[in-house]
């Protein structure tokens, strides 16, 4: 009697096999992630035995360089890179469906092919029709690009080895598949097969490779965590499909920092580079409105103003209802607790609603002092001065801790015309003098609640 093909059950998080299904993995501690796939057992291949084998190197005997870097004539794009497109590197690009990713990507293609770059554009989901509209969209005409609409893993392979090109982009990664692989594309052998190959084939011949990845409804890219392990640097891209704006960031680079965001606006013909995103996040600020005051976040090397908003009013309910949009929920909560035990705020008896204009997210505890005085604002009903901004970091015991690159916060502020800044007092002592902006040092909560009220009188 002939046995039936062997099935195993893999971690669709960190792609641990087990012979049997498993409610939790014992590797990631995720639960309900086990699949099962058929997995065919692998002729036994004989290794040959090497006649040197390979030695250990010395750390001081390596000769470090710099990586060669190539411009994808984007400079936000670049930003999040590092500084460019690293040689022999393996870019996973992931997001929501519809948020931009190949159109992205085929902007970057469009510059290297004008710089002259041998490109190669290879499609697992549209045909190269649908291709070459988007590419009229986006003002790309014919140019030197090279189109491929494949899925067979065995081929595309043979199409790179053969055509010999610099940059690959394989949109998307879930659905290239190995015939070998007796798994539908898009599982996890697959997926982890196929990205194997591709890295090989970056590291081998010096080819950068962008892999477009699906996400889950979680809005982790699909597939198993062994995934964002392999390739050099994960990149999301972010935002509201309704709204114009995106958000490029980096979650991880071997070449270079993962705190760097790049700001792009979608636009009729294609993605365009937001220059100033502090004056694309305020544009509409509301004047003499309560609950409102200008936030200063850094996102790796850039600061970011941000508007931060809050309405407080009284519960109708027994458990009253509280919404953070664009921030942490627990953090706001946290706050919350801190201003009703310092500073004898009754809040617990309030609905409280947080959000960050503009839909963007930001998690730097910096903000923390600007949605405490948000809050303070909206419950007591008055106006903030629309030319203060305030950063800093808040304890439980409502004191107001120092943070980092303050001169680039103040700096930034003073560019976009704002006057005052209300910030921890230990980061006071380490800025440089600027002129045409005042500087209010505050140590807690209660400094902080009173300078506003000050700033607000002197405004009168």
């Amino acid at each position: 009697m002939a046995k039936g093909k062997k099935t195993v059950f893999y971690c669709q998080e960190c792609g641990y096999e087990s012979a049997k299904w498993m409610g939790q993995c014992p590797a990631c501690r995720e639960w309900n992630t086990f699949v099962e796939e058929t997995a065919e057992k692998a002729p036994g291949v004989k290794i040959a035995r090497r006649d040197a084998a390979s030695e250990p190197v010395k750390l001081s005997g390596i000769q470090s360089g710099e990586e060669s870097r190539t411009s994808s004539g984007s400079v936000e794009l670049d930003r999040v890179l590092g500084g460019g497109i690293v040689s022999g590197s393996l870019v996973l690009v992931g997001g929501d469906p519809g948020i931009g990713k190949s159109t992205l990507l085929l902007q970057v293609c469009k510059n290297l092919t004008q710089g002259g770059k041998r490109v190669l554009y290879i499609s697992g989901e549209e045909s190269l029709q649908q291709i070459k509209m988007r590419a009229e969209r986006i003002g790309m005409d014919g140019g030197e690009m090279l189109l491929l609409c494949e899925t067979n893993l065995v081929l595309v392979k043979e199409a790179i080895q053969r055509v010999k090109p610099e940059i690959v982009v394989i949109d998307s990664i879930q659905t290239m598949y190995n015939e070998e692989v007796s798994s539908a594309p898009g599982s996890v052998s697959q997926v982890r097969e196929s990205t194997s190959v591709f890295m090989q084939i970056a590291k081998g011949m010096e080819i950068t490779v962008f892999l477009v990845g699906h996400v889950t409804k979680e809005g982790v890219v699909a597939g198993p965590r062994v995934l964002e392990h392999m390739v050099d640097t994960v990149l999301y891209f972010e935002g509201d499909r309704h709204a114009s704006y995106r958000i490029l960031r980096g979650v991880k680079n071997r070449f270079g920092s993962t705190n760097e965001i790049g700001v792009f606006e979608m636009r009729e013909a294609g993605l365009a580079e937001v220059e100033n995103p502090s004056e694309f996040m305020l544009d509409g600020k509301p004047e003499g409105a309560s609950g409102s005051i200008v936030a200063c976040s850094m996102e790796g090397t850039r600061p970011i103003l941000i508007e931060i908003q809050a309405l407080v009013c009284r519960s109708n309910m027994a458990i009253p209802r509280r919404t953070a949009v664009g921030t942490d929920y627990n953090r706001v909560n946290l706050l919350m607790a801190v201003l009703e035990k310092r500073l004898g705020l009754h809040l617990s008896s309030c609905d409280a609603y947080v959000n960050i204009a503009g839909g963007i997210r930001m998690n730097e505890p910096a903000i923390d002092l600007a949605i405490v005085l948000a809050l303070v604002s909206s419950y007591r009903e008055h106006a903030l001065n629309g030319k203060t901004i305030a950063f800093g970091e808040v304890g439980l015991s409502g004191e107001v801790r120092g943070v980092s690159m303050a001169q680039q916060r103040v700096s930034e502020a003073k560019k976009l015309g704002f006057t005052t800044v209300i910030m921890p007092q230990v980061s006071v002592k380490a800025l440089e003098p600027i002129e045409g902006i005042r500087i209010i040092g505050v140590r807690n909560l209660q400094d902080a609640v009173g300078n506003i009220v000050s700033v607000n009188r002197g405004e009168k």
